[in-house]
């Protein structure tokens, strides 16, 4: 039996239903089908004594959605499809018989109501939502590989219709209150008390109310799904999500599929169809990859999983920044954001003005969005001090030095900045390649020096890599740690090494594309390969904004510091040879593309007569897509074995979120072991074969059980 966590209280003839699940948020777990079902059966029971029932939280939430733990115990095989589509079958079944009850059930959201959550408060009659700037609203379960398969799908579209449901339900996309007021999904309240007032209010005013689609009259907004109204978003629907997900994502398209089939017919019908879909869904390897990484691998370093232990929590109030450029002011803005006081230093005043005017230009966007004010905006920018003084870093907690890759600017910035510390704080470098161990040479204090390699544009991008030197404490990291948590960052730790993790890993998407070039294959073919794979760009046109030249510098400082591998990367020939030619990227105005003013960018056409290419038919576009694949995981295989990064939810999360290792692998650790060690290994050897050896293993990597590999 069942704990029903679902506490009921009867008040004279008005019910109050309060989700208190045990622990911090009201998950729905495996008691939630059990309690809901206890709970409805009592409604049954007491309908004809009561006028009404409130549904609440005794959490600051309203209850936080699924508990993927559960999701993630679900066999991958067709027993377990039986089994999630039992389990929401049997949780549907009861929220449809609450809705049927003939009584009001309004649900009032205090804290957000995400995922099921969201689905619970979809099937009371009506919501009345506290407005809060913090509280969300939605079904986010496209995010984590998953549909909705409580009814969110179903009943989103019934409220909205198809064309206004499909962003909440294809893009994840989050309410806040006074949205979900506007769409008419909520009544939106100042506070508690005068949302338990409009509650009641409801159920005064509906004491026998029906959901719209048990109506007699209602029609679906925006027209019958078969209508001309909606059949162009049926028509463009798949195309565009196809072009987006390249195939490679199943919940998206089972979340069109359950919308449009379910909106052609009842609502019944309608829920089998998505409860369908989502046992589907729920036992694809994609999916578990997901749950995996973005939320079960997330989750473990949000609470601090790679913080060293026995250090104070630390807080930084004064941050000074050295470089305005484009990193520099990202910086600033997201530390201002958190409420950091910054000092952003330049080595002019101009300079440092216009590193500050990022925030602004960042901040009027937002305004323009409707997401902001300029209240909000005036308090941001006062705490940023533009300038060119090193006096004005006096007492900072924590100094990062953001200016060019170049070992020589860096140590003459971070020797002058050091010595206006306050005393135990901080020195950091925003690299993304050069060892931190050497740039902390010159510093007094080594064990309070640190890598912290952000990523561009810093206010969008999650991760921050946290790099520890030979000499850095366990109190440096710790703090570190705590840093990016402060500024709403999600933390790495790896060891030092050149180009460390990320940058080093994603190098090599860069150069096998180059190389491919070099091959003979054709620069759409190229890039579209690097997108089928599920890679958001292609890495030619990555290559352009960034400069050719990049990668070449990198080589050379590798080679200076004694880092020359035993066999040269053939995508570096490709480059030279590009640079011979003075296309060097976008920035000379030339590079793999074309850049003619006021027109859309073009492939070179050039490329066909310095890169002789194959015809179709003379490359293996699977192959292609391997190879990008590989060139990256196997090298991340390096990583582990030189000891850089040896975690595999910091693999996974930092691939994805640092240089965008398709979301459908789970991460480069996760993709090894979904394709199985032995059949991974395998795959390798055949490339370095035929390739090089880039694609050789190392020495101890564990292949697995090597009869499989033929299977």
């Amino acid at each position: 039996m069942t704990t029903n966590h679902i506490q009921y209280q009867k008040d004279g003839d008005i019910v109050t239903l309060t989700l208190n699940w045990p622990g911090a948020v009201n998950l729905m777990d495996i008691n939630f089908p059990g309690s809901i079902r206890e709970t409805v059966e009592r409604l049954e029971a007491d309908k004809d004594s009561i006028k009404g029932v409130l549904m609440r939280s005794a959490k600051s939430t309203f209850f936080a959605g699924g508990d993927l733990k559960m999701f993630g115990a679900i066999p991958l095989d067709q027993s377990g499809a039986q089994q999630a589509f039992d389990m929401v079958e049997d949780i549907k079944g009861s929220l449809r018989r609450m809705e049927l009850l003939g009584k009001p059930v309004v649900a009032v959201i205090e804290g957000s109501a995400l995922g099921g959550g969201w689905e619970l408060a979809l099937a009371c009659h009506h919501r009345v939502v506290v407005n809060s700037p913090k509280t969300q609203l939605g079904l986010p379960e496209v995010g984590l590989g998953l549909l909705p398969g409580g009814g969110g799908i179903i009943r989103t579209v019934r409220h909205l219709g198809l064309q206004q449901a499909l962003p909440y339900l294809l893009e994840g996309k989050l309410m806040k209150p006074e949205q979900a007021g506007e769409i008419g999904l909520a009544e939106v309240a100042a506070d508690s008390e005068a949302a338990t007032k409009a509650a009641m209010a409801w159920i005064a005013a509906n004491p026998s109310p029906k959901q719209p689609w048990d109506e007699k009259k209602y029609r679906m907004p925006g027209g019958k799904p078969f209508s001309p109204s909606t059949v162009p978003v049926q028509v463009m629907a798949p195309p565009m999500l196809i072009a987006k997900t390249k195939g490679l994502l199943p919940a998206p398209e089972a979340i069109l599929c359950a919308a449009v089939e379910g909106a052609h017919v009842g609502f019944d019908a309608a829920s089998k169809i998505e409860s369908r879909y989502f046992a589907k869904v729920v036992v694809s390897q994609v999916s578990r990859n997901m749950i995996g990484t973005l939320f079960l691998g997330l989750n473990e370093i949000k609470a601090g999983s790679n913080r060293p232990k026995g250090h104070d929590k630390a807080k930084v109030n004064k941050l000074g920044i050295l470089g305005a450029g484009m990193m520099g002011a990202g910086i600033a803005y997201v530390a201002a954001k958190a409420g950091v006081q910054v000092v952003l230093l330049d080595s002019d005043q101009e300079k440092a003005d216009k590193g500050k005017a990022y925030s602004t230009k960042v901040l009027d966007k937002a305004i323009s969005r409707g997401r902001g004010t300029e209240e909000r905006k005036n308090e941001l920018l006062g705490r940023i001090q533009a300038t060119a003084n090193y006096d004005d870093l006096q007492d900072c907690d924590l100094i990062i030095e953001a200016v060019f890759e170049d070992p020589d600017i860096k140590a003459d910035v971070l020797k002058r900045s050091e010595p206006k510390l306050r005393q135990g704080g901080m020195m950091a470098s925003n690299t993304s390649s050069i060892p931190i161990t050497s740039l902390a040479e010159n510093s007094p204090n080594p064990e309070r020096f640190v890598g912290m390699h952000f990523f561009s544009p810093v206010d969008r991008m999650p991760l921050l890599e946290i790099i520890r030197g030979k000499k850095t404490s366990d109190e440096t990291i710790a703090q570190a740690v705590d840093f990016a948590f402060q500024i709403g960052k999600t933390p790495i730790v790896v060891n030092d090494a050149r180009a460390f993790f990320t940058s080093r890993v994603f190098g090599q998407f860069i150069l096998e594309g180059v190389a491919m070039l070099g091959e003979g294959i054709p620069m759409n073919v190229v890039e579209n390969a690097a997108q089928q794979a599920g890679m958001p760009a292609g890495p030619l046109t990555i290559l352009d904004e960034v400069t050719l030249t990049l990668p070449l510098k990198g080589e050379e400082a590798a080679i200076k510091a004694g880092d020359k591998p035993a066999e040269r990367h053939p995508g570096y020939a490709v480059l030279e040879k590009m640079v011979e030619l003075g296309r060097t990227g976008r920035s000379a105005g030339k590079g793999f593309f074309e850049y003619p003013e006021g027109q859309t960018k073009r492939p070179w056409p050039g490329l066909k007569e310095v890169f002789p290419q194959k015809k179709r038919g003379e490359y293996d576009m699977e192959e292609l897509r391997d190879r990008f694949l590989y060139a990256q995981a196997v090298d991340a295989a390096h990583v582990v074995a030189n000891g850089v990064l040896t975690k595999p939810n910091e693999l996974n999360i930092g691939s994805i979120m640092g240089f965008g290792f398709p979301v459908w692998t789970g991460g480069v650790h996760q993709f090894v072991e979904q394709t199985g060690r032995a059949k991974f290994a395998a795959r390798a050897d055949e490339f370095a074969r035929k390739y090089g050896s880039r694609f050789k293993l190392p020495e101890n990597f564990d292949r697995g059980d090597s009869a499989s590999a033929a299977d």
